[in-house]
């Protein structure tokens, strides 16, 4: 149940009509009580009103909504109870019609884009205390509704009359005596107010919904998904257990998938809000759908290891290494909370690869619920060609134990062409590619040597002193701008170094990060792993020259004169950086304890000699890569904060505790220590 789309994506892609489309009707006299209105307030979110009629940054309910769509825009409806805009003197009648049949007070007929075919199984006094709350529930808006551009002959509404004598069903809801009253709740729900099929089920040549429930050989559509707009809206007859199908509307995640496109604002406007018998009712009814032969259900199998092979020595696999294994982790597991999984995932091994292709190119937010308030953001990746998407996107589908079909670059560009994201103007910065390591005579040295820059203290367990990596600060194995890359660093040595006093080459200056950063013992010049090391360093050197500047070079510049606010910097800390680092600075692992996201202070962490334990440095490198997944900028959503917030939690988490560096006195022989220096 990965992405349920509001109704504005179907029917003939006249996208999203308000529910109430004239604002001259009659003013209701009775008072309604509070109980009724609360319990159409908890209507209105299962039925998602909000989503479709609050504009980014609106008032609720007021509509402005934009969409565009290939027949022209459209914008969503003042639905509060506003007299002179809204459908403040709307009766319950006019409301009842529009709402089961889609019919307006003066006649004219609602797009079946407002779900009035599922509407219809709305109960009369579900209906009624609907009707309380937007009356009497709502805050009235003065806001005119914007007027649709729509092309014609979509402008026409004559020929939704003949619609609704064709595909209307106006049969209520009928429970089945057979199934317990829990189950029926669920079914109620889901296709009723819930109007699941709107985007669950496949349309018919007019648009339709082929079935409006899952009623004997005629609903056997029912909920096996439906693809519109480069998404793909999943089977739902996937067999999940009912606590995972409540698990995923509740915080928009559950063990097999993870909530995504339009579906993010379903939980966090609607779902979310659900009770927790309605959720369970739900989770009963979906998982009671039996397995259609023709729906593309794919059987989940155990998860597994990935093989070496494939993810070292194959273009998707190095790709998916590169650009997503930092989040969703080599075993494909995610973190929980956080990143979703790709291991036995139904979205990403579908049938129908769409979806993830959308995701892949446009990005990802997960849903904000009240467990999770913070989102999460994943970039777009448009800016890789589609024949690298192609290779990442099969990896992902075929690793882990998944079942998914390979994917060509041929759909990658459709789904491409049909979203309208071009390919990212390249940028003076040229990010290497470890897939292209592959080509290389010395290819298993390359990568080697990669691995020990990603995983340093997995491999070299005797010559690290703590839990990082190079990887650590030299983010995606060092082809990351202003984060501290390697690209073409090795061009520049041998060089004068200030701290050392004297002239130092490639493997002084690696020895020097290994007894700093990582807290360790250097390496023998020529051992296999110091050899390793400079050989994938070299790879990236590229045109560069020592007497030219290096596009991307180190961690970008702080105005040294900004005072650090280190009070400020602890609550940016726990704000924004404690969920990946801990509270503690402790870091994050994984259950099994491999440790995912690096300690920022403790024994665990680098010493008081490395180059990240200086304020001003520190604040650099943050400016310019932390936090992740905060916002959409490739590769890791990363950034977001000031200067002045980066130089306030630089100051307080490179003063914490951390271990010290015995040859401290040698540092800077002829001068020029730096002020913000640890010692």
């Amino acid at each position: 149940m990965a992405v349920r789309f509001k109704p504005i994506m179907f029917y003939t892609g006249i996208l999203l009509t308000a529910i109430l489309m004239s604002p001259a009707f009659a003013t209701p006299s009775d008072v309604q009580s509070d109980e009724q209105v609360r319990r159409g307030e908890y209507l209105a979110h299962l039925g998602d009103c909000i989503a479709c009629h609050t504009a980014e940054g609106g008032k609720s309910m007021a509509g402005g909504m934009e969409f565009n769509t290939p027949f022209g825009n459209v914008y969503s409806t003042n639905i509060t109870p506003d007299v002179n805009t809204g459908i403040g003197n709307y009766s319950f009648e006019q409301f009842d019609r529009a709402m089961r049949k889609g019919v307006a007070e003066d006649g004219h007929n609602l797009y079946p884009a407002m779900p009035y075919p599922s509407f219809v199984k709305i109960s009369a006094d579900d209906m009624k205390a609907l009707y309380a709350y937007v009356m009497h529930g709502v805050e009235p808006v003065s806001q005119a509704n914007k007027e649709n551009s729509m092309k014609w002959p979509f402008s026409m509404r004559f020929g939704l009359k003949f619609w609704n004598m064709a595909f209307l069903d106006e049969t209520p809801f009928k429970p089945d005596t057979a199934k317990s009253s829990q189950w029926n709740r669920g079914a109620y729900l889901v296709q009723g107010l819930g109007h699941c099929g709107s985007c669950h089920t496949p349309r018919g040549v007019a648009m339709q919904e082929k079935t409006m429930a899952q009623d004997g050989e005629d609903g056997k559509d029912f909920l096996t998904g439906s693809t519109i707009e480069a998404w793909h809206a999943v089977n739902l007859h996937n067999q999940w257990p009912a606590p995972e199908f409540a698990k995923f509307l509740k915080v928009g995640h559950n063990s097999h998938a993870t909530a995504y496109g339009t579906m993010t604002e379903v939980v966090h406007f609607s779902t979310q809000h659900f009770s927790d018998n309605d959720l369970s009712a739900i989770g009963e009814y979906l998982s009671s759908l039996p397995p259609n032969a023709e729906s593309g259900v794919i059987k989940p199998k155990p998860v597994t290891q990935v093989q070496e092979a494939d993810l070292y020595k194959t273009r998707g696999g190095l790709g998916y290494v590169q650009f997503c294994s930092t989040c969703h982790q080599n075993d494909g597991r995610g973190m929980d909370k956080f990143f979703p999984p790709l291991a036995d995932n139904s979205s990403v091994q579908s049938r129908n690869p769409t979806s993830v292709i959308h995701v892949v190119l446009s990005g990802w937010k997960s849903a904000e619920t009240e467990q999770a308030k913070r989102a999460f953001d994943m970039p777009g990746y448009n800016s890789l060609s589609d024949q690298e998407l192609a290779e990442i996107v099969t990896f992902v589908r075929s690793q882990w134990g998944n079942q998914g079909e390979p994917v060509t670059a041929e759909e990658i560009k459709k789904v491409r062409d049909e979203i309208g994201i071009k390919p990212a103007e390249p940028s003076k910065f040229a990010v290497p590619r470890f897939a292209a390591m592959l080509s290389s005579p010395n290819a298993d040295q390359l990568i080697y040597g990669m691995r020990l820059m990603t995983e340093t203290k997995a491999l070299m367990p005797k010559d690290v002193g703590n839990v990082l990596a190079c990887n650590s600060c030299h983010l995606n194995g060092g082809t990351m701008e202003h984060a501290a890359p390697y690209v073409g660093l090795s061009a520049i040595f041998p060089s004068y170094a200030p701290r050392a006093g004297k002239i130092i080459d490639f493997k002084d200056r690696v020895n020097g990060c290994m007894r700093r950063s990582m807290n360790g013992k250097p390496l023998e010049k020529d051992s296999r792993e110091m050899l390793a090391m400079i050989a994938y360093m070299d790879n990236m050197k590229g045109q560069a020259k020592a007497d030219e500047p290096i596009p991307g070079r180190g961690v970008g510049k702080i105005d040294k004169s900004i005072v650090p606010n280190v009070e400020n910097g602890k609550k940016i800390y726990k704000d924004q950086c404690a969920v990946c680092h801990g509270d503690k600075g402790e870091g994050l692992k994984q259950a099994d304890g491999r440790n995912v996201f690096p300690p920022l202070w403790g024994s665990q962490s680098f010493n008081i000699g490395a180059g990240i334990a200086r304020t001003y440095t520190a604040a650099g490198f943050v400016k310019n890569n932390m936090p992740i997944s905060n916002t959409r900028k490739f590769p890791l959503g990363q950034g977001g904060l000031t200067d002045q917030e980066a130089v306030d939690v630089a100051q307080y988490f490179t003063h914490m505790p951390r271990p010290d560096f015995v040859d401290k006195r040698k540092d800077w022989p002829k001068g020029g220590k730096p002020t913000d220096a640890r010692y």
